[in-house]
């Protein structure tokens, strides 16, 4: 069985995302009990805020099916300043991504997805090189560095919120 470039990106994408969109509503409830203020919160000073991190995971997705698709690279949406605001760049993105179907990515894995490297140079990857160690890598870490700081201060969630998605495959033994 041959796996599709939209089966790797947008069925990766969108689980995750609605995932990512339920820690909020957990996050939210747990900010409203304690009077927290969520959306600048970090692990690290060095590192990106909540907010931030949402961002950078929907723009990655958003970015990878545009990549994929064809299209022009994009730029990364504003940084959402509330739970509510990133809860809606959340839903907009998986809207975004739903949007395409399979024969968008007809030749996805030959696409040049080159990226410019901020170092000099260009990091040169076709649609798969891209996909699988560029977009997914990018969109995961900061997926799961929102729920790090979740976590981190105090919201009650788990690997099953995290991997939300799973409960559709469980079957009786």
């Amino acid at each position: 069985m041959k796996i599709s470039m939209y089966t790797m990106a947008v069925d990766s994408y969108t689980p995750m995302l609605e995932s990512l969109s339920a820690l909020i509503d957990k996050g939210a409830t747990h900010a409203e009990k304690l009077q927290l203020a969520l959306a600048d919160a970090r692990l690290a000073p060095d590192m990106f805020t909540l907010a931030q991190q949402i961002q950078l995971s929907c723009y990655h997705a958003t970015d990878g099916v545009a990549r994929l698709t064809g299209k022009p690279a994009t730029a990364p949406p504003p940084a959402p300043t509330t739970l509510t605001e990133m809860k809606q760049l959340i839903a907009h993105t998986v809207e975004t991504v739903s949007r395409c179907s399979p024969s968008d990515f007809d030749g996805a894995e030959e696409l040049d997805c080159s990226i410019p490297s901020r170092m000099g140079g260009v990091l040169g990857m076709n649609g798969l090189q891209f996909l699988r160690a560029w977009s997914l890598p990018h969109f995961y870490f900061h997926v799961v560095t929102a729920y790090d700081i979740l976590r981190h201060n105090g919201v009650a969630i788990g690997k099953l919120d995290y991997l939300s998605q799973v409960g559709k495959f469980l079957r009786p033994a």
